[in-house]
């Protein structure tokens, strides 16, 4: 289990799920004069080599979140010492996180972060503002039980996302190819292709090296990427450096080892040297949630027109 050396926020990553009540508030200032109020107190202190797991926002004054744990769907912690000594008003803040706390402040954000670590963002002077909400206090093995159980739920939630997420990009694929009267396939994973010319010998195989001629676009027909020099000046995305490093040639890609998106390398796997063939490939199996650069927007579905020009 990895140890949290370091108690200075910038270290943290992560937000605060506790919620404000209304009460009579403890406020406690550090030796450094950062003042905090106490939201909710907790009683139970940490024992020695137990793990203090919590959720953190940071704003700035204008109440612009850049740091929140929510982010990373996981809380931070840190391992108690106790015979760990303060060296700042941070550090008092966190050896001092009870089980059930829930703390709120602002404070001069080099006080927080040290000198060298304050975000440029951050005006000279300028406050942050912090909230910081003990999830659990935990011995490693329930550290460990813990995440294993976040991650599995994560997981679920994701799988369930993709399902979704598959059925409108079929959907989508579907009307797309029927406007455009495409004669095309689909793989039980979602992947659409049309075979355009079969192509030489047998179907590459896993592991093999197959050289590939592409161009790939948007539904509305822009082109993200090409490796023809040709299309890159058609479509206005022709670079003189790529030129000049010789990009503009068939990509080489080993198929079915995971080094492209999912679409091509299941798409890969059915075709030939010599074959000529579309993709057209759910967010899924391509660049899903996350997107790809500036055009490749979260959740597209992509085409790809290809042609292996050879099989190694």
């Amino acid at each position: 289990m990895k140890k949290i050396k370091n108690l200075l926020i910038s270290t943290v990553v992560f937000a605060l799920a506790i919620g404000m009540v209304s009460c009579t508030k403890t406020k406690k200032t550090t030796s450094d004069g950062i003042e905090y109020t106490y939201i909710k107190e907790g009683k139970e202190s940490p024992k020695n080599g137990e793990y203090v797991l919590y959720n953190l926002i940071v704003q700035t004054e204008s109440d612009s979140t850049f740091i929140s744990t929510y982010d990373q769907m996981a809380p931070a912690y840190m391992m108690y010492n106790d015979s760990a000594q303060a060296t700042n008003g941070m550090d008092e803040i966190f050896l001092g996180l009870r089980k059930g706390d829930s703390i709120a402040f602002e404070a001069n954000a080099t006080k927080v972060f040290g000198e060298f670590n304050t975000p440029p963002f951050i005006k000279e002077g300028g406050n942050v503002k912090i909230q910081i909400g003990v999830v659990d206090v935990l011995d490693e093995q329930g550290v460990q039980a813990y995440f294993t159980s976040l991650q599995e739920a994560q997981m679920k939630k994701q799988a369930e996302l993709s399902v979704k997420q598959l059925e409108e990009d079929v959907k989508i694929i579907e009307e797309y190819v029927a406007a455009n009267n495409l004669n095309a396939s689909r793989t039980e994973s979602g992947l659409f292709y049309v075979i355009e010319e079969e192509g030489t010998g047998d179907q590459i195989a896993t592991g093999q090296t197959a050289m590939v001629d592409y161009a790939g676009y948007l539904l509305d027909g822009t082109v993200f990427d090409t490796s023809n020099k040709e299309k890159a000046e058609a479509a206005g995305v022709f670079s003189e450096q790529r030129d000049q490093m010789g990009g503009y040639a068939p990509f080489e890609v080993q198929v079915g080892m995971g080094r492209v998106i999912p679409g091509w390398d299941e798409g890969l796997g059915m075709l030939k040297k010599g074959s000529k063939a579309k993709f057209l490939i759910p967010s899924t199996l391509a660049y899903g949630e996350r997107g790809s650069g500036a055009i490749i927007k979260p959740n597209s579905v992509l085409v790809f027109d290809v042609e292996v020009t050879d099989v190694k």
